[in-house]
């Protein structure tokens, strides 16, 4: 067997099948969005064996685009899990050839509910398609499987259609990136849409400050205890009078001065850089990284003009932004 041959032969027939789905697009598939975006309820999605693996894949891209979808396995809902189906909810039956005998048993139970059906089926005539309220057929001439019996063509098919119905519903809900982040929060994304700087800066006891009377021993050892490498200098409102960082500690030693006989306003910079705790972590982040001089540590202010807390550069990119 030529194997890379073999493998371009199942890419070539999974391609077909998707090319033939789309010139089979029509009225049914219409029905089906505006039946989906008027659901008062929940879109349940269901099926067995691999076409049950590609409905819960759609359930899983239509929740996390806006439209409420859960997974209810064929053969769990006969014990129980039919309990989530409600009337106001639209049951959309994943099923190749439309018998599959778990599958069929549910649909008596899911009318009797008030339920609404919409199979996606490659056999328009099954038990399936005849038991629903609308049919979207995956036109199937043949699987990729050499044998012509291993679902491949048939699930492809059935998972580029239920993506398709998902991203129509997006754009119908005009689902945006910030709903976008909102749903996916643990990722980059949403991170960078969602987190602010003070969702991440170290503010209370981990942030460090001190006055303007306060010693150089003590401010090293403010600085030292709460390990961010720099400390804000506040007056007694406070507000930000400047900052020291581990640099402006190397310059005066560098220089061969004696700390010790200096005060703190001689060895703090009078005009730091700083951020306020309402702007967007990864904008920060950004700012950080491209000044001519990368600086690594800002203090915060609230809109007050009070400092509230610091923000390390290791701390927003710890958070993966």
């Amino acid at each position: 067997m030529d194997i890379l041959q073999e493998i371009r032969r199942v890419i070539r027939l999974e391609g077909q099948a998707i090319a033939h789905l789309e010139e089979s697009i029509g009225l049914p598939f219409e029905e089906a969005i505006k039946m989906l975006q008027s659901c008062q309820g929940k879109v349940i999605l269901t099926g067995v064996g691999k076409s049950g693996l590609i409905a819960n894949k759609i359930s899983a891209t239509m929740v996390s685009t806006g439209t409420p979808a859960v997974f209810l396995h064929g053969s769990e809902g006969l014990h129980g899990d039919i309990g989530i189906v409600a009337k106001e909810d639209i049951v959309i039956a994943v099923g190749k050839s439309g018998e599959s005998e778990e599958l069929l048993a549910l649909l008596p139970f899911i009318r009797k509910m008030g339920a609404r059906i919409i199979a996606i089926t490659a056999q328009v005539n099954s038990t399936l398609a005849r038991g629903s309220d609308l049919v979207l057929v995956t036109p199937i001439q043949e699987e990729a499987c050499p044998l012509n019996m291993a679902p491949t063509c048939s699930t492809t098919a059935a998972l580029v259609l239920g993506d398709a119905l998902a991203m129509a519903l997006m754009k119908l809900r005009n689902f945006q990136p910030a709903d976008f982040a909102m749903f996916h929060p643990g990722g980059q994304l949403g991170k960078r849409l969602l987190l602010n700087v003070g969702d991440l800066m170290r503010t209370g006891e981990g942030n460090a400050v001190i006055r303007l009377s306060h010693t150089i021993q003590f401010m090293l050892c403010e600085m030292t205890s709460k390990r961010a490498g720099a400390v804000s200098v506040l007056d007694e409102e406070d507000r930000l009078l400047g900052l020291i960082t581990d640099f402006d500690i190397r310059r005066v030693l560098e220089g061969g001065q004696n700390i010790f006989a200096l005060t703190i306003a001689t060895v703090m910079n009078p005009k730091p850089s700083w951020v306020y705790q309402d702007e967007k972590a990864v904008k920060v982040l950004q700012f950080m990284e491209k000044r001519e001089k990368p600086i690594s540590v800002l203090p915060v202010l609230d809109r007050q003009e009070k400092v509230v807390g610091m923000i390390h550069i290791h701390d927003l990119i710890s958070r993966g932004l």
